[in-house]
């Protein structure tokens, strides 16, 4: 069996990918029946043109009512990460890998964190340069040759479904990470009840509507990833469950789609099962 983008699981199990019975328009997702992640098998051009739709201005900065609910979201995240460090800063250092715009680096600033970006998309990488008091490195995250053990906090949000290799960047942000030090990802769950329930219909897996989406992660498999790369994992957290996106069902079945997904919320976070899923790492101190 060959796929375009993975032959084997980019998490370096051994067992062979599994085809699965979710069919998206550039062909079936294959399982790694070892750690549950989920791969796509869109070819590498098709990958390359949809990532094309990053490279703007905008970026991923959230418009109107979006924007104040990402900064109180995003905030309480950044904040709570930080009551996690082991030491006190006077001012933490953090990075976001993948900063695009710089909504991120923008919140960050306003926690009164020391913030450095990191985007390879030359305009979004524009846009975030040009934010005051901020850092920003236009490319990838190796070609910045940050120094070893510099950063208290790195964040990688809506990034790591995009990497063919994540073991390399992470690899990599562990370096970069003081002892102690606490690195976030936010990414979809593939073992979540929406991926049970809606299959290919979970927008999620649209490469169409979120460019570059080929690499589906589990708690399962974060937890490899972060034995690969000398991390400790201090949370898994997860949250929504979702029967029905709106653009594909009636209004009736989306106003009850809403009453179960509220009935569903707790259960989703205490059994992991949830489709958003927020994971705290942490760097070793000895």
């Amino acid at each position: 069996m060959t796929l375009s983008l993975f032959e084997t699981c980019p998490l370096q199990c051994t067992s062979p990918l599994e085809k699965t019975s979710i069919v998206l328009p550039e062909g079936a997702l294959y399982e790694c029946p070892s750690c549950g992640q989920l791969l796509s098998s869109c070819t590498q051009g098709w990958y390359n043109e949809s990532m094309q739709e990053f490279d703007n201005p905008q970026g991923t900065v959230p418009q109107g009512s979006m924007d104040k609910r990402y900064d109180q979201r995003m905030s309480r995240i950044l904040k709570g990460a930080q009551k996690k460090l082991p030491y006190h800063a006077n001012r933490i250092t953090s990075l976001d890998v993948g900063c695009s715009s710089g909504a991120l680096l923008q919140v960050a600033q306003r926690c009164g964190f020391n913030a450095h970006g990191v985007e390879p998309a030359d305009q979004a990488a524009n846009t975030a340069s040009g934010i005051p008091d901020v850092s920003v490195f236009k490319g990838f995250l190796h070609d910045a040759k940050y120094p070893d053990n510099h950063f208290d906090m790195i964040t990688l949000f809506e990034v790591i479904e995009h990497l063919t290799d994540p073991i390399s960047m992470t690899q990599e942000i562990s370096r970069i990470l003081k002892p102690g030090g606490i690195f976030l990802i936010g990414t979809g769950n593939a073992d979540s009840w929406t991926v049970k329930l809606l299959g290919e219909k979970w927008e999620y897996f649209d490469i169409a509507g979120h460019g570059g989406h080929i690499s589906f992660f589990t708690p399962k498999s974060m937890r490899k990833l972060a034995d690969h790369c000398q991390l400790n994992i201090k949370e898994i957290s997860t949250k929504r469950v979702n029967f029905g996106e709106k653009k594909n069902v009636g209004f009736m079945f989306y106003q009850f789609n809403r009453i179960v997904r509220e009935l569903l919320a707790l259960p989703a976070r205490w059994t992991s099962k949830g489709h958003d899923m927020l994971v705290t790492m942490q760097k070793s101190t000895h």
